[in-house]
């Protein structure tokens, strides 16, 4: 069977050089062998968090093998059947869910299909996928959320000193650390009582490498090596991915930026740590993170020379990680996936195992007042992403007394209700899959000549520049964290520069 997908695989080349830093109820009647193809039906229910039926909702199930898609809309009680759906040979059918004001999760305990996140034409959906449709009816159910819902709680970044009025250190938002974030099992590996995830305690156990070796190296770590007498066996940990390793950082520490009294050991400082997430505007890079401070890197300099992130060219570090029980947050995932339009890199990468809280589809809702809402973290963001252009004290001023009437806002928000976002709020915007600045695809460009557009997210999101965070850097507090719209990396910049500022609720 050949796979294909609606998508244009040329749309990210002009963008690299600037980042481098109604239908029937019932399954239609089966036709004679020989006749024509076996038809079957796809069915299920639409319903919000509480359980409460969708109605009206339009349910699409698009045929990937001859581009056609078959629609129909949700009853009174959020039940919904697609007739007519081809089965048995080249029968790949992906199924989503449409409805203004509301974001969409697929939900799939039907051994014959998945959850997977799918491109059509440069927009990505969270979808139901059958790659071979069974001549029994499928079925495939959705999770609508609304403004306010939530999918994920964010993590406090660790910042506890303040620095200026309104900043990361004065808000504390986000979950709470858990009292004793780190535990030593004392065989080998370290629990990490936020996440729930599992880490190597020895991080320096495997020495620099490229980024398809330290894949390998992660894929063969067992029990008897590295200090590990956990009798875990090879293919159970995983080299993590950038959401997962940004989890480690503690903002509030330098050289490590890992919690005061960590039971880690040979913590790498003179390399960065590998990510199992491909930078996909450049395949040949994978994100990267170093702990000295806790700056991302992307670009053969980063800074000062000393760190880079080619793939095959770089040496950095493996930090192993596997999954363990279910910490205080669940982590998001970071958005990339395998197959057309996205790509997987190597056993065990990010696209291949998709770690994390999927993202809805659509995530953010446009509420009409110059707000979104976020439908992941349940988050209100400034829709206007070009109106705050200052100092990083000066954008902590002008979000604190932004109110209705305001950059596009007719919400009736008043003066002191927002905030600029911290280090945490400010990469939870992230989806990783673009081909393109992620900024373009939130402002609906899915390429650079503008040929190929979709849905506006955020308003004139500023392509290639920086974005403060409240979050100062420990190193030097006369800098601040600030998130490059580009590639979506975090970088510490002189907080007497002049960029751009969102603010959230």
């Amino acid at each position: 069977m050949h796979r294909y997908r609606h998508f244009l695989g040329t749309m990210a080349l002009a963008w690299l050089a600037g980042c481098g830093g109604g239908g029937g109820a019932s399954a239609g009647n089966p036709v004679g062998m020989g006749v024509g193809p076996v038809t079957s039906a796809v069915t299920g229910t639409v319903r919000d968090k509480s359980g409460r039926p969708i109605t009206g909702a339009q349910v699409s199930a698009f045929h990937t093998n001859d581009h056609t898609t078959l629609q129909t809309t949700t009853a009174a009680d959020g039940t919904y059947a697609v007739s007519g759906v081809t089965t048995g040979n080249n029968s790949d059918y992906q199924i989503y869910v449409t409805q203004r004001g509301f974001g969409f999760l697929p939900s799939v305990t039907d051994v014959a299909g998945s959850v997977d996140k799918a491109d059509f034409n440069g927009l990505y959906r969270m979808v139901a996928e059958f790659f071979t449709m069974p001549a029994r009816p499928a079925v495939a159910d959705f999770t609508a959320l609304r403004p306010g819902d939530r999918e994920a709680n964010l993590p406090r970044t660790g910042q506890t000193m303040s620095y200026a009025g309104g900043d990361d250190g004065a808000q504390g938002l986000g979950v709470a650390w858990p009292v004793t974030r780190f535990t030593d099992n004392g065989d080998g590996t370290v629990t990490d009582g936020l996440s729930g995830l599992i880490w190597l305690r020895d991080a320096g156990c495997t020495a620099a490498s490229d980024w398809a070796s330290g894949l390998v190296a992660a894929q063969r770590l067992a029990s008897g090596a590295c200090g590990l007498t956990d009798g875990s066996a090879a293919g159970l940990w995983r080299m993590p991915n950038a959401n997962e390793l940004e989890s480690l950082v503690d903002v509030s520490q330098a050289a490590p930026a890992l919690t005061a009294g960590h039971p880690f050991t040979h913590v790498d400082l003179a390399h960065a740590y590998w990510s199992s997430t491909t930078y996909m505007a450049a395949t040949g890079s994978a994100m990267a993170i170093r702990f000295s401070d806790g700056r991302w890197i992307n670009g053969a300099d980063a800074g000062d020379g000393s760190f880079s992130n080619v793939k095959t060219t770089s040496r950095n570090s493996l930090w192993a990680v596997r999954s363990g029980a279910r910490g205080t947050v669940q982590l998001l995932a970071t958005g990339v996936f395998a197959g057309p339009g996205g790509g997987s890199f190597g056993v065990g990468d990010d696209a291949n195992l998709r770690n994390g809280v999927p993202l809805t589809s659509p995530r953010f809702i446009d509420n009409g007042d110059g707000t979104l809402a976020d439908t992941v973290t349940g988050l209100t963001w400034l829709k206007q992403a070009d109106c705050i252009h200052a100092t990083w004290a000066g954008a902590l001023t002008s979000v604190d007394a932004l109110s209705g009437g305001q950059c596009g806002l007719s919400d009736g928000s008043t003066s002191g209700q927002w905030h600029l976002p911290n280090r945490n709020e400010m990469l939870s915007l992230s989806d990783r899959a673009p081909t393109f600045p992620q900024a373009a695809y939130l402002n609906g460009a899915y390429q650079a000549s503008g040929a190929v557009t979709g849905p506006v997210v955020f308003g004139r999101f500023v392509v290639s520049d920086y974005y403060w965070t409240s979050t100062t850097d420990a190193t030097d507090p006369l800098q601040a964290w600030t998130l490059y719209s580009c590639d979506f990396g975090v970088y510490n910049l002189a907080k007497t520069e002049l960029h751009y500022a969102l603010a959230v609720r």
